[in-house]
Order: C-alpha cells, then structure tokens, then sequence
C-alpha cells in the first residue's frame, strides 16, 4: 500500500509540469504604466483565473511609440507577440504591413469566439475598419478629449466654478479672469497635436487632410493650414504670451500639474479619469471640449485617440484560439463596463454604455458621459471620421515641433500650420510611393 502511494504520488508530481504546460501562452504588449498598467494586470488575471486552457502574459513596451517600434523590431527578428497595442495613429502603418498582421475578424471567425461587428460604437468601430466594413484590429482602449476644471482653483481665483465653459469665446474670458485673479496656470493641455489640431478639426467640421483625411487613399495632403486651425492657434500662442497657457510638453505632462492642483483648466482624454479620480485633492468635474462658436459645423463631433489591439502572423493554430477567446473576453460587457467606468475611457459597445447608464454610474459621477455623448451626438461626417495617415507618428512629432514655435512666439501660427504642412506632405508622399 505504502509503495502504491507513493508511486502515485510520484506520478502525481511528475504531471503537474506536464499539466501546467498545456496551457497555451498567448503574449499580449501594451503601452500602460500606473493606474491604467494595474487595470489591464487585472483584466489579463481574470481572463487566467476564468479558464483552463490559455495563459495571457502581459508585458509593458514603453509608451505608445515604444511599443509600436518594438513589435515591428520584434517581428523583423521572428520574436513578435501574439497581440500588439497600437495607437490610432499606427492604424494606416498597420494596415500597409502586408503579411505582418492578421486582421481580427479572421481571428475571431476562427476561434470559435463571440464575436458581432455590429455590436462596436460606431465612432469607434470606423477607426479600425476596412473598406468593406470588417475589423481589422480590436478597439481597446479608445478617448476623446474633454475639459477638465479645477473648480478649487477656479473659486481661489475669484471665478464662478460654474462659468459656461462651452465655446473657447468664453474661455478665453475666464483665463483673462483667473490671470487677474493670481491663477499662475489657467489652461495646459495634453496631447497638443491631439486636441488642437486633430480633434479641432473634426469638432469643427473642417479637414485636417484631403481625400477624407485619408481614408480614401494614400494620396492625401495635410490641410491643418485651413482659416480655422490658424485663427484658434493664433489665439492660444496669444495666451501663452500673455501667461494664460502654460505649455509642459508634447505628451502629457501637463498632467502631473493639473492633478496636483496647480492649474485651473486642462485640456485632456476623457482617460484622465483614471489618475485625476484617484490622486486630485480638490474639488473638480469634466466638461464638454470648448468649440469657437460661428466657426465651421461646431459642435460637431470629436474623434477618438487610444489604441487598439492588432493580432500579429507567425503563430499557431491553437495560439490564435487563445488570442481570439481573450480579445472576447475583453469586449464582453461586463469586461468594458468596468473598464469604462474605472479608467474614463469610452464603452466600446452600446450594450456596455447601456449596462453603465442602467446600474446609475453616470447619475453618481456627474460628467462621465459627456465623452460618450460628444462622441455619438451627431453622426460622423467626411471630416470626423477620424484620420488614417501613413507615418503619422512622424507627422505628429512635426507638428509638435511647429506648435512649440508658435507657443515661443518664433512663428506666427499661419507660418508654423504651412512648415508643418509642407514637411508632412513629404512624409506622406513618401509612404504613399511606398504602398503603391
């Protein structure tokens, strides 16, 4: 008897490596550090613990950047994960990497995986989609930019916290009162390309590049030169002259400053949710982005930034099961609604912005749906569908280059907005001869 025990025991031991090895690793990379890193360690932890057969491993690349530039290394050296976060501006180098990707819904059909097409937002959806309408990558991740007030600040200053802050004619008022009244940071802003550019463009109804900002074709040109974009440019370098504009940097370094409480107003994803919620010692609420009233179709809509989660070539059957049952998992509704509800990014479905509105989180949290509702109020037009242009990053680090000029007073904005124009347009030309 002792020896049966034994033997089995020893049986026993030697299956557990087999067993746990039968799990099938699927590698997802992402570009979240903080508070949004510990939501999506969650996320990948529940997946785990909620089956049998597939292990998801989550790594962090760097940021969006980094991590775009690390899977294509990675695929260029045959080590490319199964599941790749890229944000929005990767989405046309994505499409034109022929043999690198596979899209989505050929995945999912494969799977076996709870997958309808019809079931994304459809601001959200057009982002990532093909000409025939099919996914091609999985939204994850998708904002838009809100109006962040410090309604402390605001008070500190002697201004009404509840000034209407809809038009930028009224913000420009409110700066003027909180430089009178010792505010030292009045406005910064996030993702500068971003918003006052990109989104501008679209909440306007003005394109920021030809041929339905690339959607249409490769062969586009950059048209952020327009009346609109210079005029609300020339405004905002005017308020960093005068010191009601502080500029901290291309990204979002403005953030730091806004949630420790040393600006008034912050121009920023409706995802800074997530931080501000968790760390501002101060009273503050969310408000829709200001539009210049008389100017274009405004409001029209605001388009998304974020990521999405594109399955990469070069694995196994078996492997691409498992990545199609995660990236189900993650658009489930009970998945988004959590996810949409801690972070502030948008419900990538209707049904989980229909769970959120039904168990009262928007009654409760006054101010979270106003990124839902300027994103789906008005159906899209040519000009806020969102952009697809190729080297985009690039484009983007241009344009950068070209704001800090007009913020330093070295160019006018109509001179900056043309200079950035003419080095995108090389840019573009560039791709465009490379995808032909």
């Amino acid at each position: 008897m002792k020896k049966s025990v034994l033997g089995a025991l020893a049986v026993s031991t030697m299956l557990t490596p087999v067993a746990a090895m039968a799990q099938t690793e699927v590698q997802f990379w992402h570009a979240f550090t903080g508070r949004l890193g510990e939501l999506v360690a969650a996320q990948v932890e529940e997946f785990n613990a909620s089956q049998d057969d597939y292990v998801v491993v989550q790594s962090h690349k760097g940021n969006y950047s980094e991590t775009l530039n690390a899977g294509i290394a990675a695929f260029r050296a045959g080590e490319q994960p199964h599941i790749l976060m890229v944000f929005e501006v990767g989405t046309a180098t994505m499409m034109a990497a022929a043999g690198a990707v596979r899209p989505v819904h050929e995945v999912m059909a494969a799977s076996g995986a709870d997958f309808d097409q019809d079931a994304y937002i459809g601001a959200v959806k057009g982002y990532y989609t093909s000409t025939e309408g099919d996914m091609l990558s999985l939204p994850f991740n998708a904002s838009t930019p809100v109006l962040w007030v410090n309604r402390d600040a605001m008070a500190a200053a002697g201004v009404d916290p509840d000034t209407d802050l809809s038009t930028w004619q009224n913000v420009d008022a409110a700066l003027t009162a909180l430089k009178a009244g010792g505010e030292e940071c009045p406005l910064v802003t996030a993702w500068q390309s971003w918003i006052h550019l990109e989104n501008f463009s679209a909440y306007h109804d003005v394109p920021f590049a030809s041929q339905d900002n690339g959607f249409a074709g490769t062969d586009t040109e950059l048209m952020l030169n327009g009346e609109a974009q210079v005029a609300h440019l020339t405004a905002m370098g005017q308020w960093a002259q005068d010191g009601k504009f502080i500029y901290t940097g291309r990204r979002n370094e403005g953030g730091a400053n806004f949630r420790a409480g040393e600006c008034a107003l912050f121009t920023e994803s409706s995802a800074g949710y997530a931080g501000i919620s968790s760390e501002a010692e101060f009273d503050f609420d969310v408000r829709p982005l200001p539009y210049w009233e008389g100017v274009g179709n405004a409001p029209q809509n605001t388009i998304i930034g974020g990521a999405s989660l594109w399955v990469m070539e070069g694995h196994e059957d078996d492997e691409y099961k498992g990545a199609g049952q995660f990236l189900s998992y993650l658009s489930s509704s009970d998945v988004q609604a959590k996810w949409h509800q801690d972070t502030g990014y948008l419900p990538i479905t209707a049904e989980a912005s229909a769970a959120t509105k039904a168990a009262g989180f928007y009654e409760a949290n006054p101010g979270t749906e106003v990124a839902v509702i300027q994103m789906t109020a008005n159906a899209p037009t040519a000009n806020s569908n969102g952009l697809r242009l190729g080297s985009f990053d690039q484009i983007r680090g241009i344009i950068d280059e070209e704001l800090e000029g007009i913020w330093a007073g070295d160019k006018t904005a109509q001179e900056a907005m043309d200079s950035a124009k003419e080095r995108g347009d090389a840019l573009l030309r560039r791709f465009e001869a490379a995808n032909r």
